[in-house]
C-alpha cells in the first residue's frame, strides 16, 4: 500500500494567512508605480482614465512600467484572494481539532490575528485593483467609501474581539501566559493587524470630499492607530525583555522584523490623516515635516531590518527554512518586511525628498533611490515564489509501505 504524501500547508497555521497577506502586499508594491510615476492632477490616487492616459500618450519606458505594473497587481491580486479563500476553509476545518483548542489555550492564540490583517490587506488590494483597471470607478467613489469602512469595521471587530479573548484569558489570572516563549516579536500580530485595519479606515480621510466621511473615518483610524502603537510598544518591550533573557526562538526570527510592516502602514495612515486635515479641514503641513517624518519612520526600519537580518544569519535561519529543507509557517512573514521597506522607500523618494525639492524627479538620485525600493520589491517576489514552492507545491512522491 501507499502512504500519501503531504505538503507543509496540509499541517495547518493560521500563520499562513500571512502568505495571502504577502500576496496583497506586492500588489501594493506594483501599485506604487502608478501612484507615484502617473500624473493624476484631478484626485488624490491615479484612475484607470489616469492610467491609460499616460499609457497612450507617455513614452516607451512609462508605457513599459503601466504594463508591468497591470501584470504584477492582478497576478498578485489572484494570489491574495486565492490564499485567503483556501485560508478560510483551512482554518474551518481546523476549529474541529484538538490542535485548535491547544492553541486557544496557548501564547500562539493570537496567530489567529493573522486573519483579520489578511482580510483587512485584501479590502485594500480591492481598491487598488478598482483604481487600475475600472473605469469611471470615481464617479461612484463616495458611495464605495461608506461601504468600505463597513468592510474595515467587520474585520476591526473580528481584530479586537481576537485579542480581547486572549487578553481577558491571560491577563484575569495569573499562570496562563508562558513568559519563557515570549522571546520573539510574535506578540505583535495583533498590532499589525489593529494598523492595518487603521489604514484603511483611513483612505476616505483622505480621498473623500465629504467632509461627515473624512471626519469619521479620520476619528475611526485613529483609535485603530493608537491602539496599534500601545499594544506594539507593551508587547515589544516584554518580548525583548524575554529576549534578553532565554535568546530570540528561533523558528520565530522573522518576527525581529514585523516593526517595519507596522512602520509603513502606519506612516501611510498619518500621510493620509494629513491629505485629509490639508483638503477638507484647511490645516496644512510643508513638504519639509513630511521629509523629517519619513525619515524618521525610515530609519525605524533600517534598525529593525538589521537587528533581524543579524540575529537571523547568527541563527542560520535562511539557511535552514528558506534555502534549506526545513519549512515553517512563520517563514512568510519575512515577506512583509520586503513590502514594507519598498513601499516607504517609495514614500520617502517621491513624498519626501521629491516633493521638498531635495533631489529632481526622474534624475540620477532619483533613480538610485528608486532602484533600491525595486531591489527589496523584486528579491521579496522571489522569497514568495520559493515559499509558496516549499509549502504549496506538489509533495515528494509517495513511498511504498509494505503491507503487514
Amino acid at each position: 500500500m501507499t502512504t500519501r504524501a503531504k505538503r507543509p500547508a496540509d499541517t495547518y497555521s493560521p500563520l499562513y494567512f500571512l502568505a495571502s497577506l504577502g500576496a496583497g502586499g506586492l500588489t501594493v508594491t506594483f501599485f506604487m508605480f502608478l501612484f507615484f510615476w502617473v500624473p493624476h492632477p484631478n484626485q488624490p490616487v491615479p484612475i484607470f482614465e489616469d492610467i491609460w492616459a499616460a499609457f497612450s500618450q507617455g513614452d516607451m519606458p512609462l508605457q513599459v512600467a503601466i504594463v508591468i505594473a497591470w501584470i504584477g497587481i492582478a497576478v498578485f491580486t489572484f494570489l491574495n484572494v486565492k490564499l485567503l479563500l483556501w485560508n478560510f476553509s483551512a482554518l474551518s476545518a481546523f476549529r474541529q481539532t484538538d490542535a485548535y483548542t491547544a492553541l486557544r489555550n496557548s501564547n500562539a492564540e493570537t496567530t489567529l490575528l493573522a486573519g483579520p490583517l489578511a482580510a483587512a490587506m485584501t479590502i485594500n488590494a480591492m481598491f487598488i485593483v478598482g483604481m487600475a483597471f475600472v473605469p469611471r470607478l470615481w464617479t461612484v467613489v463616495e458611495y464605495l467609501f461608506p461601504m468600505a469602512m463597513i468592510a474595515f469595521g467587520i474585520v476591526g471587530i473580528w481584530a479586537l474581539r481576537l485579542i480581547g479573548d486572549f487578553l481577558g484569558r491571560v491577563l484575569s489570572q495569573g499562570g496562563l501566559f508562558d513568559v519563557t516563549a515570549h522571546n520573539s516579536f510574535a506578540q505583535l500580530l495583533p498590532a499589525f493587524a489593529l494598523s492595518m485595519v487603521g489604514v484603511g479606515f483611513a483612505a476616505p480621510t483622505a480621498m473623500s470630499t465629504t467632509p461627515e466621511t473624512v471626519a469619521i473615518a479620520m476619528v475611526i483610524s485613529t483609535f485603530f492607530a493608537v491602539t496599534a502603537v500601545v499594544y506594539t510598544l507593551l508587547a515589544a518591550a516584554t518580548a525583548f525583555t524575554s529576549m534578553l533573557h532565554y535568546g530570540t526562538h528561533k523558528e520565530a526570527g522573522p518576527t525581529l522584523m514585523v516593526i517595519v510592516p507596522i512602520v509603513t502602514i502606519l506612516s501611510i495612515l498619518f500621510l493620509r490623516q494629513g491629505h485629509g486635515l490639508h483638503a477638507t479641514f484647511d490645516v496644512h503641513a510643508s513638504d519639509g515635516e513630511t521629509l523629517v517624518f519619513l525619515a524618521r519612520m525610515l530609519s525605524i526600519q533600517l534598525i529593525f531590518l538589521a537587528l533581524g537580518l543579524l540575529v537571523m544569519r547568527r541563527q542560520g535561519y535562511f539557511k535552514d527554512f528558506v534555502l534549506g529543507p526545513k519549512t515553517s509557517p512563520g517563514s512568510y512573514a519575512l515577506v512583509c518586511p520586503g513590502v514594507a521597506f519598498a513601499v516607504l522607500m517609495h514614500f520617502f523618494i517621491n513624498k519626501g525628498l521629491v516633493a521638498s525639492g531635495a533631489i529632481d524627479k526622474f534624475g540620477i538620485m532619483f533613480w538610485a533611490l528608486t532602484a533600491i525600493a525595486i531591489a527589496s520589491q523584486g528579491l521579496t517576489i522571489a522569497l514568495v515564489l520559493r515559499l509558496n514552492r516549499q509549502h504549496f507545491g506538489k509533495p515528494a512522491a509517495a513511498k511504498a509501505v509494505p503491507a503487514e
